[in-house]
């Protein structure tokens, strides 16, 4: 029971008191001390006041001070939070604050680095803290009718968010309380008394407010010159601030009635060119008054806010204006504009802050219907996904983007494809290879905008290292040759690019059995820029393969990559296709619509995006890694060549201001007819196909090859299974038979008789197979209910099989038996004589 009433009352107080902080000295009678609230670990500071060692009076001071702070709020005023009096101290808590002498020191230590950004921001930073003390003045002396007599440096103190509070509230008295000036009962602080507390004929002229306007003044020269050693010191001026030398000489002057009152003093400062008159102020104090405002002026400020966030501290943004921020956004009307400078701010945030203050406001707005939010959060997409968690992705924000592919809204579907980029390392096996592929295929062959026909397939030769080796070997060329019989010329050069960039995905026999017979009849597109992306892709494939057959022992590391999930870096394979690289894969086309709010349209060829980098660990390899067995010392030609020419790519291509694709279709419409397609009669003056009038083909080359072997359900069966435009009326070449690795349904010579038959595959017959699909618009194969699994071993498939293999035999026998009655008809007829002439 004893020990009840002899236990320490201290351990009552609900604040555990660490070290304490220096800077106040013997100019106050508190001691300060980092603190933290039990339970939540919340920072505060304690002030403590030793009862044992100090007088009565100071006794007295302290306990008024805490009777006088717990009853004073305001936003520029040092917040109490909760005090306790023992029979040896008293502890007096607040909010977490350290001195404004800490806080003037760390600012002196400018980094040389940055010195003129540092000094812009000090001087924009040093406005708001003057003016927040001279607003709590006004406070005091105009609102609560009370003098403070105590202004100086060391009683005012600089929290978390970078807020200068007025504390020392030690003397403070009312204004009713006469006119005479408080006994200050530290020595320390007699320098700071105004001169008219020691003539007795001035006193009769205070004022409620002159006393504290001399204290500002002190304050200010403090602030631009340190602490102040004697009031003589005020009469020097040079560094203060040019704005604020008018005001100081009043601050400081003989004559108490002559001082300003601190309103006034905002007053002046905040107009034009005034010193308070500044981004940081104004910022500061819209946000403060961001709950009176209207919708058109808050997206107003939130559109201008985000390049000024680079001159402001990054406390004050951090721990300042992000919160009204994210405040504006979860209880206000704040609407998209306030996307851009939130996850600017967010950047600057520590992890397990972001994950806690920007991540639920991130998956909130995936939520959101609203159009323009989803757009402005598909742009600003790669502020924030390296701060989100790979199960946040796939379970709560990719379902809500999926649906942008759907959109009715160009502008939306544009933006989801583009988002792929940023989502596709961070997305799971089934989102990645069957979810984003099958809407992939679906806008490359289907939609009617060409623009997003063309960044479709820019994006899917950017994700090429992400796709599962298997899925990937199996897409990537099907989507390629499709984009390449597109009638719009970008997205004809985009596929040959793309082809280029991701070559080392590509087995050698693919490439000399699919990829260059496709290749080669856009050499007569009747677009310049198509032909010469296509001839620089051709020297690099032949030169590639010209390389293995000198060395057969290279195939090896040219293949490398094709099975692997992640490109090896020291692969040089690839070290040809460079330009490509940097031609498709870091720039997206450019909409039409994002040159709408000007008179110029741009021509075809100068439609494509400047060339850039792939992202990925093999393409950094590219151009800068070699090896002594893959150099491709035969191929200096080609990249000097790739040197010369790659600027025909660099004026145009654009990597902001995507836009949307509102106007495209006229364009695509008007400027680029979908009727005469490249390798089209009407494409050139020679027929080059016969091609069907929706600009694909009628013949599909995947019944060509053998029955596939990849069992994944996953695979989509469009780019499974590609269409070729069929080469019946072409003069035929030894290089244009046998395509596939394994024809077996057709003899090598027996292209041109089977004629007939192959003029009777249409679209419709094809539907029926295992690859066959409607013809939709410019997309044959590739219905939706083309993306079911794929069944090889189909019996349709066998059935075909077994049919060539049957007619296969019959023509081998019929030859045998043509050749055997050649040579029987020589041998009946006899030996020829010597120069005798043959019937």
């Amino acid at each position: 029971m004893w020990s009840f009433f002899s236990r320490d009352p201290s351990k009552d107080f609900n604040y555990e008191i660490g070290e304490p902080v220096p800077g106040l000295g013997d100019k106050s009678i508190w001691k300060l001390h980092r603190a933290k609230k039990k339970g939540t670990d919340e920072e505060v500071s304690v002030f403590m006041f030793d009862i044992k060692n100090s007088s009565e009076t100071q006794l007295d001071v302290a306990r008024s001070s805490v009777k006088r702070l717990k009853t004073l709020r305001h936003p520029s005023i040092l917040t109490y939070l909760d005090s306790l009096e023992t029979d040896k101290m008293i502890f007096m808590a607040t909010e977490y604050v350290i001195p404004l002498q800490l806080r003037l020191e760390k600012l002196s230590q400018i980094d040389t680095k940055d010195r003129q950004l540092a000094e812009q921001q000090r001087d924009l930073y040093l406005a708001w803290g003057i003016f927040q003390i001279t607003r709590a003045l006004s406070f005091l002396n105009n609102d609560g009718n009370l003098r403070h007599n105590n202004v100086c440096m060391w009683s005012v103190f600089v929290n978390a968010a970078g807020e200068w509070k007025l504390g020392g509230v030690e003397y403070v008295a009312g204004t009713d309380d006469g006119v005479g000036l408080p006994i200050k009962i530290l020595p320390a602080l007699d320098k700071y008394d105004p001169p008219e507390k020691a003539d007795p004929g001035r006193q009769r002229l205070i004022t409620k407010c002159s006393t504290d306007m001399w204290g500002l003044g002190c304050l200010i020269w403090e602030v631009f010159n340190g602490p102040l050693p004697v009031q003589s010191s005020l009469q020097k001026l040079e560094k203060v601030p040019n704005q604020l030398n008018g005001v100081y000489c009043e601050l400081v002057g003989a004559n108490p009635g002559s001082r300003p009152n601190p309103a006034d003093i905002i007053t002046r400062c905040r107009k034009t060119n005034g010193y308070f008159k500044n981004d940081l102020v104004d910022t500061l104090l819209f946000l403060e008054e961001i709950q009176i405002k209207d919708k058109g002026e808050k997206n107003k400020f939130f559109s201008a806010l985000t390049p000024l966030l680079d001159n402001f501290p990054k406390d004050v943004c951090v721990n300042k204006i992000l919160p009204h921020l994210i405040n504006a956004f979860v209880y206000g009307d704040a609407g998209s504009s306030i996307l851009a400078p939130m996850f600017k701010l967010g950047g600057l945030l520590e992890e397990a802050e972001y994950q806690k203050q920007i991540v639920p406001c991130v998956v909130k707005l995936f939520a959101s219907n609203d159009r323009a939010t989803r757009v402005r959060l598909l742009q600003q997409l790669e502020l924030f996904i390296g701060h989100l968690q790979s199960s946040t992705v796939n379970d709560q924000i990719f379902p809500q983007i999926a649906h942008g592919f759907m959109d009715t809204n160009p502008t939306i579907r544009e933006q989801t494809v583009k988002s792929i980029i940023h989502l596709a390392p961070k997305l799971n096996y089934n989102n990645l290879n069957v979810e984003v592929l099958r809407h992939f295929a679906r806008l490359q062959a289907r939609d009617e905008q060409a623009g997003i026909r063309t960044n479709t397939t820019v994006c899917l030769g950017k994700i090429a290292q992400h796709l599962h080796p298997q899925i990937r070997q199996r897409v990537l060329v099907s989507a390629f040759l499709r984009a390449m019989r597109d009638t719009f010329p970008p997205t004809r050069q985009a596929g040959i690019l793309a082809l280029a960039a991701t070559q080392q995905y590509f087995l050698l026999s693919e490439v000399a059995n699919r990829i260059l017979p496709a290749l080669c009849p856009l050499a007569l597109d009747p677009d310049k820029s198509v032909r010469d992306a296509l001839f620089r892709t051709l020297k690099g494939f032949l030169g590639k393969l010209e390389k293995v057959s000198e060395d057969p022992t290279l195939r090896e590391s040219m293949e490398a990559d094709v099975h692997t999930a992640t490109p090896s870096l020291s692969n040089a394979a690839a070290t040809w296709a460079g330009w490509a690289v940097t031609a498709v894969t870091a720039k997206f086309y450019r909409s039409q619509s994002d040159t709408a709010k000007s008179s110029v349209v741009h021509q075809h060829s100068k439609m494509l995006s400047k060339p850039g980098s792939l992202e990925q660990p093999s393409s950094s390899s590219i151009s800068t890694t070699t090896s002594s067995v893959t150099s491709m010392t035969s191929l200096e030609q080609e990249q000097d060549f790739s040197r010369g020419s790659v600027s025909d790519y660099d004026e145009t291509w654009d990597t902001e201001n995507w836009g949307d694709m509102d106007t495209l279709a006229a364009q695509s419409s008007t400027d680029h007819p979908r009727s005469p397609g490249p390798g089209t009669p009407g494409a050139s003056g020679t027929s080059l196909s016969t091609r069907s009038n929706d600009g694909w083909d009628t013949e599909e080359w995947g019944s060509l090859d053998e029955a596939p072997e990849l069992n994944s359900p996953e695979v989509a069966e469009g780019w499974g299974a590609p269409d070729f435009p069929p080469a019946d009326d072409l003069p035929r070449s030894a290089s244009m038979y046998n395509w596939g690795e394994a024809n077996k349904e057709k003899d090598d010579l027996s292209i041109g008789s089977n004629k007939g038959q192959l003029e009777a595959k249409s679209p419709g017959s094809r539907s029926g197979g295992s690859t066959g699909g409607g013809s939709g618009s410019g997309g044959g194969g590739w219905e939706d209910n083309d993306w079911e699994p794929m069944e090889p071993g189909t019996q349709a498939q066998a059935s075909r099989l077994d049919e060539a293999r049957r007619r296969r035999e019959e023509k081998k026998l019929q030859r045998q038996k043509e050749l055997e009655l050649r040579r029987a008809s020589r041998t009946s007829s006899g030996p020829m004589k010597l120069g005798a002439k043959k019937m």
